[in-house]
């Protein structure tokens, strides 16, 4: 029988691990100074937010005026979309965006702002039936007007992997700076610039056991880059606003261990992920497996029902003590199929039968047997219904 509930949404959120809280604790009490005060307070502050700058830069191998805080991933992607939008129409009359289709929202959404708010002409690369960009379709549809390319890394709900670097390069030679949204990926995957070539790369540090609230742009020295916010000089006055210096001292120091043991934990969470999804498509009918079996991020599994809602699955499996998660729009009261899902080629019905489950540093092998079992039962029983219906 089990005994405690189990967290299986990892890749939605991270619990703050507890050396992380620690390292942060001076900045919300004694060190509390504005970094951009002059006096001793401030200049304390100050040196803590540039310490923490250049350890995010070894972790990426970068230089540390590369690295530009921000507020999460939502905010380093709009950022990098509209900062690099912007400045190619002053620049140099570029109006064209190209996205992937299963773009989390921060850029599906920000992309399709600048089109409708802005005129820009929005095109989306084609993707395959997992979620993949191919580089040929990239070198098709570049152009010389193309404003800015982004792709993300690690899809956040399939979990299918980019070819980033073969992507970055094809964008580098035709000078259109190229980013990419590598939230999931980061401390799973290998997000050194020089491995990826990118111009522009997002990261959010609750993603990687790090605080909420605090993110980073890797932006390549030379990238030109909009300020979308205005306000005061900070970070080399592309975006404004007091440093959260608690936060951003704490997502260094998270990032800094998850390199530390990102090939331990990459690999145990490969083991975990293969034993759900290997469970569940041996064990449940009508059930698939979306995204790319092999090039997927180590913790992502995820999955679509037929004939069951994933709404339904969710509640099911929250009330039994699990937490999971699902593609289509759950707290809105209305449902969509999720247009990741439908970009596969996955049809309505069956894109609102989702279900994602990410495991993370705390999940155990008996909390995968007992998920295990219980999604089967659970699956059963919401069947029964349809089963008799029919």
């Amino acid at each position: 029988m089990r005994r405690m509930p189990a967290y299986l949404d990892f890749a939605a959120t991270t619990p703050l691990d507890d050396r992380v809280l620690e390292r942060m604790l001076p900045y919300l009490k004694e060190d509390f100074g504005n970094p951009s005060s002059v006096h001793s307070w401030g200049q304390r502050a100050e040196w803590a937010v540039e310490d923490a700058r250049q350890r995010i830069a070894d972790g990426l191998g970068c230089q540390p005026e590369e690295v530009i805080f921000t507020s999460g991933g939502s905010e380093s992607d709009n950022l990098a979309l509209r900062g690099a939008a912007f400045d190619a129409r002053a620049s140099r009359a570029a109006d064209h965006l190209l996205v992937s289709p299963v773009e989390h929202d921060a850029i599906g959404n920000t992309a399709l702002d600048l089109a409708k708010g802005h005129g820009f002409e929005l095109e989306f690369l084609p993707v395959d039936e997992f979620g993949r960009v191919d580089p040929d379709d990239l070198r098709k549809s570049i152009r010389s007007d193309t404003a800015v390319v982004s792709v993300i890394y690690g899809n956040n709900e399939i979990g299918t992997i980019n070819p980033i670097s073969a992507l970055a390069a094809i964008a580098r030679e035709q000078g259109v700076p190229f980013h990419s949204d590598a939230l999931q990926a980061t401390c799973q995957l290998s997000t050194r610039i020089e491995d990826l070539g990118v111009d522009l790369l997002s990261i959010g540090a609750h993603k990687f056991y790090g605080p909420k609230g605090v993110g980073a742009l890797y932006v390549r020295d030379g990238t030109p880059l909009r300020a979308v916010q205005t306000g005061g000089s900070q970070e080399q006055q592309i975006r404004a606003g007091t440093h959260n210096v608690p936060l951003i001292v704490g997502m260094a120091h998270a990032h800094e261990i998850a390199l530390t043991q990102q090939e331990k934990d990459a690999s145990r969470f490969r083991q975990l992920r293969d034993r759900i999804i290997d469970g569940v498509l041996d064990s449940i009918p009508g059930v698939r497996l979306t995204g790319h079996r092999e090039l997927r991020l180590p913790n992502n599994a995820s999955f679509v029902f037929e004939r069951l809602d994933g709404n339904a699955l969710l509640a099911a499996l929250d009330l039994a003590g699990f937490a999971c998660s699902s593609g289509s729009a759950c707290k809105t009261g209305d449902p969509e199929p999720s247009n990741v899902l439908l970009a596969l080629g996955f049809e309505p019905d069956l894109a609102l039968g989702s279900l994602r489950v990410s495991v993370g540093r705390q999940t155990t092998d008996d909390e995968v047997s007992d998920f295990l079992d219980m999604l089967r039962t659970t699956v059963a029983k919401l069947k029964e219904p349809i089963a008799r219906s029919s």
